[in-house]
């Protein structure tokens, strides 16, 4: 049976996952890796990254699996390692995409306390990054259209993340 995430589940990743352990340097740098290849192979596809997200997924994974200390890391250093390798995110687009990654851990760790593990609780971190990211992004450059990008074009790397990452989140809890 699949224990679901409850507040006592987060409070052991917290002791689990400690930035004094190295467990929780490992578990960041598998995540991270994760965020620097699957961007890669969505980039292949013209605007992959902006249509499916995926500097986002394993950020999502890392803070529900194993808690807000893991997520951070993840959140903060796969879009910098992904710019400074690659070159994408482009550096004009890191403050966004880095509000936005913090955004997303935090919402992960505020429903963790809040809700039991469920689709709907991926689905509310999701939409609450996104909206909150939304609004950073038009008070960033008062450009609408810009704001809403990631729902009118990314709205399939939404998808992915809520369903995916509920998936992936789900088959990581029976290890």
């Amino acid at each position: 049976m699949i224990k679901p995430i409850t507040m006592s589940t987060v409070s052991l990743a917290s002791e689990k996952y400690a930035f004094n352990n190295v467990r929780t340097y490992l578990a960041a740098v598998a995540f991270v890796c994760g965020n620097i290849l699957v961007p890669q192979l969505c980039h292949l596809i013209p605007n992959g990254g902006l249509i499916f997200l995926p500097i986002y997924f394993f950020t999502l994974v890392a803070a529900f699996k194993c808690g807000w200390k893991v997520g951070l890391l993840t959140a903060v250093l796969s879009p910098v390692v992904n710019c400074v390798l690659f070159g994408m995110p482009p550096v004009a687009s890191l403050p966004a995409i880095l509000v936005k990654s913090f955004t997303l851990v935090l919402a992960v760790e505020i429903v963790s306390r809040k809700m039991r593990f469920s689709i709907l609780s991926v689905a509310v971190a999701v939409l609450a990054y996104q909206i909150v990211g939304m609004a950073v992004e038009f008070l960033m450059d008062f450009n609408f259209m810009h704001a809403i990008q990631d729902i009118r074009i990314g709205w399939p790397g939404i998808l992915i993340q809520i369903v995916g990452g509920f998936l992936v989140i789900k088959a990581l809890q029976r290890k």
